[in-house]
């Protein structure tokens, strides 16, 4: 595809341009406009203008069927873009994006509703030239008004998350019915293009007859492959393939979507909800414990073979799930104060007891990538870092992190003796077996937790932390008191997750940045406000190239691992899956993801399960 404005080398160049801007002239960027099918962090795109469909579908697999799935909690809402209320799983069905991300690369999307995307070597703003097919459910066409519509509605009525991520985008603009362009304040940041791509685009007429801002339980109108058919709230959502849907022959969406309907089933907690599976209440599951996969699965329908496990490889960065120390608490603003927990949390124990040595301690919050921090710092990352060496802890230059090592008994002496002598340095000592602050006040720590299966999890650390002289007490509470204290930052210690992807940018702000501290229900769960911070995330949105996006997120990395701000816990590298043995699959696995709704209902199967799951009842 050439562009429409002026030739380049290829439809992806315009982003390869950006590892020389700082020898081009601004007019001269500013003049070289890229007009693409896609767009890639990466500075390529593995599929061409004329691709058909991605890799690892199959185009010809057959529709039809329904897919029972499950969730553990509840829902009461359909709006899944607005802070109040917890929204249904897999409401995102419903809706679509200008651009859609394959399961098989990384920080690239290709056009879905945008036919094509267009930008300047400046990146000062982006283009997107919609499909003329493109339909909302009710028939009527998706036009750049809807476009624009979605953008001021999200960011000035939806959840707090959309007005952080897209804060450098000052304008939208409809310049035809099918033309809208956003244009960027502030420097140069490449990744706005790309993050304005997955936009989820909203019907602008049926909002003008509803509430944004209230939760609902109302079918809403998208133009994704589903539609909502049936909603029993809390317990359980129905979705429906949209027949003769719009997009499902588009090179993105072919091969996909494949099911007829999809069923999701609430449960009240991860025990009853494995029971149901092996009972063949729902078809496919995730699971995301050692145990639960080493142990929970066995079962006559294992042994039969109708129940299949499976340990799916990925490439992945895997982040950081840690427990998180709300740097909000009085008692957690001191460093050795946060870096003494980490030593009273025995890994090497609980990976052997607990989880059957499946996992790996997680050591960077960017783990499994080349975004990790490694070495000492040198070159342009310590020039960087050099920068704010009065500000930052001495080991940021002197040591490669490295969480606390355990002999595996479950309670290290030689690591609980360290964690008394930050504590001590810190002002903190024992009096009548409490540890007692410099204000008087004891230390006392909640664990704030969701699902009782982590509860195995923290209680041997509650446990150690009690030899320190620290009370320790954990509350699980349901879903909903769960996510309304995790929105208002009420809580001392939670477990969480901080994912990433291979190309860091905008969303760093979300996660760390000074001002989504104070930002209810943003994702800067651990308080971070830090001018370092702030300025390495700067550093890391404005790289000119991969290179530089590299040197500046491992800056990033170590600071934030040398603030001690979470204690790391552990990841695997694969996705463990379980399911009835009901799916064709294609030969092709992405490297991303599991790719479910790349799968189908295989009739031959599907007939031969039915009947091997009578032939087990009878016995």
């Amino acid at each position: 595809m050439r562009n429409r404005i002026s030739a380049v080398a290829a439809p992806w160049a315009g982003l390869a341009l950006v590892a020389s801007l700082a020898l081009v002239a601004p007019a001269a960027l500013a003049a070289e406009v890229t007009v693409s099918h896609g767009t890639s962090l990466q500075g390529t795109l593995k599929y061409g203008p004329e691709f058909i469909h991605f890799e690892y579908v199959n185009p010809d697999a057959p529709k039809g069927g329904q897919v029972r799935q499950s969730a553990v909690g509840s829902f009461d809402s359909l709006n899944p873009f607005i802070l109040k209320g917890t929204p249904a799983a897999f409401i995102g069905l419903v809706f679509e994006t200008l651009m859609k991300q394959p399961e098989d690369e990384q920080s690239t999307m290709y056009g879905l509703i945008a036919e094509t995307i267009e930008f300047p070597g400046d990146y000062s703003w982006v283009a997107f030239n919609l499909r003329p097919e493109a339909r909302w459910h009710d028939g009527t066409p998706i036009t750049s008004e809807d476009v624009v519509f979605s953008f001021e509605t999200l960011t000035t009525k939806g959840h707090p998350f959309y007005r952080a991520y897209y804060a450098n985008v000052e304008s939208a603009v409809a310049e035809g019915p099918r033309r809208v362009k956003f244009t960027f304040s502030g420097e140069l940041n490449r990744e706005l293009p790309h993050i304005v791509g997955q936009l989820t685009v909203l019907p602008k007429a049926y909002y003008q007859g509803v509430d944004f801002e209230k939760t609902t339980l109302d079918s809403p109108l998208g133009s994704g492959p589903y539609r909502v058919a049936t909603v029993d709230a809390p317990r359980s959502i129905t979705y429906q393939r949209v027949p003769d849907h719009w997009s499902a022959a588009l090179p993105v969406n072919k091969g996909q979507n494949n099911f007829d309907r999809v069923q999701i089933d609430y449960y009240l907690d991860r025990a009853v909800e494995l029971e149901a599976f092996k009972a063949h209440e729902y078809d496919f599951r995730r699971e995301n414990s050692a145990k639960r996969w080493a142990t929970g699965y066995e079962s006559p329908s294992l042994r039969q073979g109708l129940i299949r496990q499976e340990e799916i490889r990925h490439q992945l960065p895997t982040g950081m799930q840690a427990f998180v120390l709300n740097s909000r608490r009085p008692m957690f603003q001191d460093r050795r104060v946060r870096q003494a927990i980490g030593y009273a949390f025995d890994f090497e124990w609980a990976n052997k007891t607990l989880f059957y040595g499946q996992y790996t301690r997680t050591a960077s919050y960017f783990s499994n990538s080349e975004l990790a921090a490694r070495g000492l710092p040198s070159g342009a990352e310590l020039a960087l870092l050099e920068r704010f060496r009065a500000e930052l802890p001495a080991e940021v230059f002197t040591e490669l992190y490295a969480p606390p090592l355990s002999d595996g008994s479950g309670s290290d002496r030689r690591n609980l003796r360290r964690a008394k002598q930050l504590l001590t340095e810190a002002g903190w000592g024992v009096r009548d077996g409490q540890l007692m602050g410099p204000d008087g006040q004891p230390l006392e720590i909640e664990f704030l937790l969701v699902s009782p299966d982590f509860e195995r999890v923290v209680q041997p650390f509650v446990r150690n932390l009690e030899r320190l002289g620290i009370a320790g007490r954990v509350r699980t509470v349901d879903s909903a008191q769960y996510q309304n204290r995790i929105n208002s930052f009420d809580f001392d210690v939670v477990v969480s997750t901080f994912p990433q992807s291979a190309s860091p940018g905008n969303e760093q702000r979300d996660l760390w940045g000074s001002v989504a501290a104070d930002t209810l229900g943003g994702r800067n769960l651990i308080g971070v406000k830090s001018a370092v911070v702030d300025a390495l995330i700067d550093e890391i949105v404005a790289a000119p190239d991969r290179a530089a996006l590299v040197m500046a997120t491992r800056a990033l990395d170590r600071v934030l691992l040398w603030q001690h701000f979470v204690v790391p816990q552990f990841h695997s590298r694969t996705f463990r899956v379980a399911y009835w043995d009901r799916f064709g699959r294609p030969p092709v696995a992405p490297k991303y993801g599991v790719g479910l709704f790349s799968w189908w209902i295989d009739p031959d199967k599907d007939a031969a399960l039915g009947s091997r799951v009578e032939q087990l009842e009878e016995r």
